[in-house]
């Protein structure tokens, strides 16, 4: 036998099957894990055995600095960012942890190696259903932020079985389908049964004395629901560090009672576990009924108690600590008002549980949380019945009451003349049946409260949280949303990554301000023909998919107009719609009418109990069907609504658009996140000076960007004086003409009634002002025609809209939270090595 070279034997690595990342490694990984984990081999496998066992051998990736991360975490006795939301709209893992591994090719190539093709596993994923809009999918940007700039963070929120719904397009309306994303198994999840919960429901409460002679309380529960635990593994880009997504599934304490088996009670066997496990079973029920609101109250009091147990297990766990410090090692952010209830439960925990006197509870309390508010919608602020509140979380009530008690206190010692200010901010709306103020709890609960873009945040001082902000305005700031370049251009969109990245480098995926290095590219015409050329591509691809999906060919070299966002009418679908039949009618007028041919993209779901919004998606459909088969129109106008729109649909949408629709009332968007996608993926965007809009058009310049619409100074003031749609629809033929063939049954086969509702509103009502903003639009997409036919300069503003957009990344909102609310530091993390030895697994 041959010696080795000393010399070479350094040189001499074998990977693991588990962790190494050679293209041969992989292939051998794949393999291993069809055969033992799926029990399959190549020759009767199923194209989702093979995405499975893709799945897991990424996933043995992630767990190696998983498991790293944690023991880093424990060692440095780091603080943790806990972020509490009612949704978390991921969208598929597989590629996104490719991407993030920075092992995309490597994969590629091992897949193609084995036979296959990468594109079709990665279409086989099945997307979680555990969000619906930019709340959501907001959070899980800033879940891949505080993994890649290695803060260490865990996600909580709930394991909806069912989601929200999947949405199929009939006869014109959306019909709500139950959405089965877990039927064929979540390969990314670990069940941690070990780590569960009891949430209390229910009861009454009774006092006593401890044996130190202290009043308490303790709470006697009707009902009692098991929490157990599901973890995501979140990975940072091209770092080591792996958080967790900790999502909280119900369960009955015993789900099976075999006494009431036994005596032939077949259904009461089985009933305790089909209450409990409604609470997670889907996203967002209809609320409509008052079944529907307690079920809602339940799942986020379920979500959030589990959630403020596990982190105090978590700290206690750790040597030395008690909860005097917990709000040293957990920040905790809210999410909006659907976790509020957290400020309750944790003064419970604390007074209850852990025999804390009131102040110190109250200060921990304070301490730990930060709210942020992501609407000035007074509609869209939770509030509770009393009734209901007290019958589901009776100690809670209490709580509330005292904290609300001694805040009032405060108040009044402040300016005690002024009724309705105390009115205002106290917890308990007085008014009718008596309501919690969801709010108000978080915003007294809180020591930081925060607006998600600069004019929301102004407008949050000077309007639903005003008495609050001249009470504490320390406690404000300002984080304007962003979203990850990750999953939004570098996933999307390879073939711009690509060009950008052979211009300036690739740091830009990690610091997205160096985006402003394409500035000096944008009078390069070879650059400009590459950036048409691409964009040109994409459409094309929207296009097949288009025919596919819809069975509308429409035309890759028309200007794609897009809007796609939760349907709702202070974001205006409708007066998208508007815009489209008065170009249609402008042909009827004239069929040899020469404009720039468009496609108009609608995609998003409406609330199952928004009769409205549903309403609004049925015209869309309508005028689509009407105006696509149109002889006279000759294709130059398509329109097309793409059924149940989700974050693998916009990873396919964002790149393909010209034209971006921002279009909300002014002073009724918080911020909006699909404004940011799409102008990183070089479209124009029309819109208010609403949300983000405001800062996106200062950022990319008042020049690339079509701005119409009433100003929130103009809209407050229209309101005050006394706002008649009737007369701004009399007094301009167009706009009557519009609503004039709605009204006669064109778009719906005859039948005048049909749109009546919708037509009432916008005649008598009109509240979001689209007949006051009408003309200000029709003349600014007349503008944008005009623009697009320069398909040159066009270019031009497409990647000076790129090159400008770096503040809206995510990265950067995260980084002003950690420096301004959560005092949160990074923590580089270094993989460790484990080895076997016969005294056990060593590191």
């Amino acid at each position: 036998m041959t010696a080795i070279d000393p010399n070479k034997r350094a040189a001499l690595q074998i990977e693991d099957d588990r962790t190494g990342l050679s293209i041969e490694t992989l292939r051998r990984a794949m393999a291993d894990n069809l055969f033992y984990i799926q029990g399959k081999y190549p020759e009767i496998a199923t194209e989702n055995d093979f995405y499975m066992a893709l799945a897991y051998t990424v996933r043995d990736r992630l767990l190696k600095r998983w498991i790293s991360t944690t023991r880093s975490y424990v060692k440095n006795d780091v603080k943790v960012v806990c972020y509490l939301s009612a949704e978390f709209l991921m969208g598929p893992h597989l590629a996104n942890n490719l991407i993030n591994l920075d092992i995309y090719e490597q994969v590629r190539k091992a897949v193609v190696e084995s036979g296959l093709n990468l594109e079709e596993l990665i279409e086989q994923e099945e997307e979680p259903g555990l969000g619906n809009g930019g709340l959501g999918r907001l959070a899980a940007c800033y879940m891949d932020s505080l993994a890649s700039l290695e803060i260490p963070a865990i996600g909580y929120g709930i394991r909806y079985e069912f989601g929200i719904f999947d949405q199929e397009i009939r006869d014109g309306w959306q019909v709500e389908i139950t959405d089965k994303w877990l039927q064929w198994g979540n390969p990314w999840e670990i069940p941690r049964p070990e780590v569960a919960y009891e949430v209390k429901l229910g009861g009454h409460t009774e006092s006593y004395t401890d044996q130190h002679g202290n009043y308490r309380i303790r709470w006697i529960p009707d009902q009692v629901v098991k929490g157990i635990a599901y973890d995501t593994p979140i990975l940072g880009y091209k770092v080591n560090t792996t958080n967790i997504l900790r999502l909280w599934k119900a369960e009955a304490p015993e789900s099976f009672d075999f006494q009431s088996f036994n005596v032939g009670d077949y259904y009461g066997a089985v009933n305790k576990k089909v209450v409990s496990e409604n609470i997670s079973k889907v996203l967002y029920p209809n609320d409509g009924q008052v079944q529907g609101k307690q079920l809602r109250l339940e799942q986020q009091y379920f979500f959030v108690s589990c959630s403020l147990q596990n982190m105090i297990r978590i700290h206690l766990d750790r040597a030395g600590k008690s909860m005097e410090s917990f709000h040293e090692n957990f920040a905790v952010q809210l999410n909006d008002t659907h976790p509020a209830i957290g400020v309750a439960e944790l003064m419970r925990l604390l007074l209850d549980e852990h025999q804390f006197g009131w102040e110190q509870a109250w200060d921990i309390t304070q301490k730990t949380f930060g709210y942020t508010n992501h609407t000035l919608l007074p509609e869209a602020l939770e509030k509770w019945s009393i009734s209901l509140f007290g019958k589901l979380l009776p100690r809670h009530l209490e709580i509330i009451y005292e904290i609300n008690r001694r805040f009032l206190d405060q108040v009044r010692l402040l300016d005690p003349y002024d009724q309705g200010k105390i009115a205002r901010l106290s917890l308990i709306d007085e008014t009718g049946d008596r309501y919690v103020r969801m709010a108000n709890l978080a915003c007294v609960g809180s020591h930081a409260i925060n607006g998600v873009a600069a004019l929301h945040t102004e407008l949050l001082k000077q309007t639903v949280l005003r008495d609050f902000y001249q009470l504490w305005p320390e406690k404000f700031s300002n984080k304007t949303n962003g979203v990850t370049p990750r999953r939004w251009i570098v996933l999307s969109n390879p073939s711009l990554t690509s060009l950008i990245s052979s211009k300036i480098g690739d740091s830009w995926i990690k610091h997205l301000e160096d985006l402003r290095q394409l500035e000096s590219f944008v009078e390069d015409r070879n650059f400009r023909q590459q950036w048409q050329q691409i964009k040109l591509e994409t459409k094309r691809n929207l296009a097949k998919y288009i025919q596919k999906k819809t069975g509308i060919v429409v035309n890759p070299e028309s200007l794609f107009d897009i809007q796609v966002k939760r349907i709702h009418e202070y974001k205006r679908q409708h007066l998208n719609v508007l815009h489209i039949i008065s170009l249609y009618n402008r042909i009827k007028h004239n069929p040899d009418l020469e404009i720039t041919p468009r496609t108009f993209i609608f995609g998003g779901k409406a609330a199952p109990g928004y009769y409205m919004a549903k309403l609004i998606i049925k015209l869309i459909n309508s005028v689509a069907e009407v105006v696509n088969a149109d002889p006279h129109v000759r294709d130059r106008i398509k329109v097309v609504f793409l059924p149940d729109y989700n974050v693998t649909l916009g990873q396919k949408v964002y790149p393909a658009a010209d034209l971006s629709e921002q279009i909300s009332t002014a002073g009724l968007e918080a911020s909006g996140t699909g404004n940011m996608k799409f102008s990183m993926n070089g479209a124009l965007t029309i819109g208010t000076l609403d949300g983000a809009n405001v800062e996106i058009r200062k950022e990319v310049g008042e020049e690339n960007f079509f701005l119409f619409g009433l100003r929130i100074e103009e809209v407050q003031a229209l309101k005050a004086q006394g706002y008649n749609p009737w007369n701004y629809n009399n007094s301009n033929p167009e706009l009557k003409e519009v609503i004039d063939l709605i009204a006669s049954g064109v778009f719906s086969h005859g039948d005048i009634n049909l749109f009546r509702p919708l037509l009432d509103s916008l005649l008598h009502y009109d509240p979001f002002l689209l007949f006051a903003d009408y003309q200000s639009y029709i003349d600014c997409q007349q503008q944008v025609s005009q623009a697009y036919r320069d398909q040159d300069n066009w270019t031009r503003m497409s990647i000076l809209n790129v090159a400008r957009i770096g503040k809206f990344s995510s990265d950067r909102s995260i980084q002003e939270y950690c420096q301004d609310i959560w005092q949160a530091q990074p923590l580089t993390i270094e993989l460790e090595e484990y080895v076997q030895s016969k005294a056990g697994l060593k590191v």
